[in-house]
């Protein structure tokens, strides 16, 4: 069975993708609930195929992740931004300011450009 601290790392990594491709960046989330009766813990691990590339710039960005932070988008961006924020994003050590290039990298076209998730702002 894997530790948690294995398996947060790529769920921090996840989540903070999430929230930079969210509509919900207007504010920072730090109050339960952002991610509906799911822990922002558990929805984090739903974009474990996001890790590499909020680590690096460069990095290639999945079609897998691609396609998980879309879905975010669409269905719950307040939780990408709670994601984005969470201590289980910077356990993970996802760097936020990489993290929410990745909807402008999967040329996401619906992602609100401008928005702010805390101190955070989508290109």
């Amino acid at each position: 069975m894997a530790s948690f601290s294995s398996v947060s790392k790529p769920l921090i990594v996840a989540v903070f993708v999430i929230l930079v491709a969210s509509e919900g960046f207007i504010a920072p989330a730090g109050a339960a609930g952002e991610c509906g009766k799911t822990p922002v813990e558990s929805a984090a691990l739903g974009l474990t195929p996001c890790l590499a590339a909020t680590r690096d710039a460069r990095a290639k960005v999945s079609p897998a992740c691609c396609s998980r932070v879309a879905a975010m988008f669409n269905t719950s961006p307040k939780c990408l931004c709670a994601i984005l924020l969470s201590p289980v994003s910077k356990q993970a050590g996802i760097n936020p300011a990489i993290a929410i290039t990745i909807p402008k990298r999967c040329n996401i076209r619906n992602r609100p450009a401008g928005k702010k998730c805390g101190k955070y702002t989508l290109p």
